[in-house]
């Protein structure tokens, strides 16, 4: 049996309890914000219905962690947060940039298709 792809998401926000807190007021000040948690949950702390299904449908295994669960190495490849990582030979590499996910954070589809995309040509 062959195993799917992981691209692992990292938001730019922590995920303890005061992380999570401390995200939502600046979120709601304006001060900042995560493109990621924006396509992937918007104001839904359950996350969205229809970024579920595109995960579930993809050939990837899409999983999503907070910039404090990732280690060093997955932080230094990641660069500027949110971003997506995929493992190769070498270590850790960016497949989707800050950029890319902010412009794309109202086409989920798009953005999976580029994550299946970017993995199948490594």
């Amino acid at each position: 049996m062959d195993r799917r792809q992981i691209a692992f998401g990292i938001y730019n926000a922590d995920s303890t309890f005061f992380g999570e807190l401390g995200y939502l007021i600046s979120k709601i000040s304006g001060k900042t914000s995560c493109s990621l948690c924006d396509v992937t949950h918007g104001w839904n702390p359950f996350g969205k219905r229809g970024w579920k299904g595109l995960c579930k449908s993809s050939s990837l295994d899409i999983q999503l962690i907070h910039r404090d669960e990732a280690t060093e190495s997955q932080l230094q490849a990641s660069g500027d947060l949110p971003s997506f990582i995929t493992e190769v030979e070498e270590g850790w590499t960016q497949i989707m940039t800050s950029t890319q996910i902010t412009k794309l954070k109202s086409q989920p589809e798009t953005i999976v298709s580029m994550l299946e995309d970017a993995i199948n040509m490594e």
